[in-house]
Order: C-alpha cells, then sequence, then structure tokens
C-alpha cells in the first residue's frame, strides 16, 4: 500500500468535518444550509475548472455522447452528501457525522465490492466482517444513541 496515498486519505478524511462545520456556519451567516451547499459547489467547481484547464485537458465533445446516464450521478450523490453534512452537523456534531458517514460508506463499499459494482468483484470475508462490525461499534461508542441529545 503506497504511504503517501494513505496519508493524503488520512488527511482529506480529517478536512471532512472542517468542511461541513465550515459550510454550516455559512449557512447560518446567510441563507440556510442548501444556499452554502451551492455556494460550496460553486467554488469547489472553480477551483476544479481551474485545475483541469491547467493540465492542458484534450476536450473532445463527442466523447460525452459515449458516456452512460447513471455516470453523472457522482455529482448527485456528492451535492446529497455535503447538504445533508452541511444540514446535520449542527444537530449532530462533527464526530457524530463524520463517524455515521464512516459507518455507512463500510457498509455500502463493502456490498459494491462483493458484488462488484462497476469494478472487480472483490468476495466478502471474515475480516472484512469483523473490520465492518468493529467500525460499527466504534461509530455507536461516539454517537451514544442511548444518550439525551446534547449530552
Amino acid at each position: 500500500m503506497n504511504a503517501t496515498g494513505v496519508a493524503l486519505a488520512l488527511f482529506i478524511g480529517m478536512l471532512l468535518p472542517l468542511q461541513a462545520l465550515i459550510n454550516a456556519s455559512l449557512g447560518k451567516q446567510t441563507f440556510g444550509p442548501v444556499f452554502a451547499s451551492l455556494a460550496s459547489f460553486m467554488v469547489g467547481t472553480g477551483v476544479l475548472l481551474a485545475w483541469w484547464l491547467l493540465t492542458r485537458p484534450v476536450f473532445v465533445p463527442a466523447a460525452l455522447a459515449k458516456v452512460p446516464w447513471w455516470a453523472w450521478m457522482g455529482g448527485v450523490i456528492g451535492a446529497v452528501f455535503v447538504a445533508s453534512a452541511t444540514l446535520l452537523v449542527p444537530r449532530l456534531g462533527a464526530a457524530s457525522l463524520i463517524c455515521l458517514v464512516v459507518a455507512g460508506q463500510l457498509v455500502g463499499s463493502v456490498a459494491l465490492d462483493h458484488y462488484g459494482v462497476l469494478h472487480t468483484r472483490q468476495p466478502v470475508d471474515a475480516l472484512r466482517i469483523v473490520g465492518l462490525l468493529l467500525v460499527v461499534a466504534g461509530a455507536v461508542l461516539v454517537v451514544k444513541p442511548w444518550q439525551a441529545s446534547g449530552g
């Protein structure tokens, strides 16, 4: 496993709760969480457009016609994630939100890997199940659903 890739993934993971908190703050200071999410995507789109243009891409519009409809759904999923995180972080807290998101990502990832959805199949095994259960247990311990909110 590439140490640089692992470090980058951990760093990005550390930024996600900050993004949710920044967006929630923007929403409180402006027109709400959906507007803050829209602003986040607009700024992000500008950054990605500049990055893409700086890499001197070859753009062939005809290639877009070959892309299946479902390949565009990543943007929908991203928008739902950012808007939901912006809405939920003030209610759940950053740690609870991210723990629940990570647990959900792992459950979904194990299922997608097992069935080979959009990539080579990687069947589930006992160690993955144990790891999955440990992450879910960790999320439950952080979220503490048995306690009243605010405690």
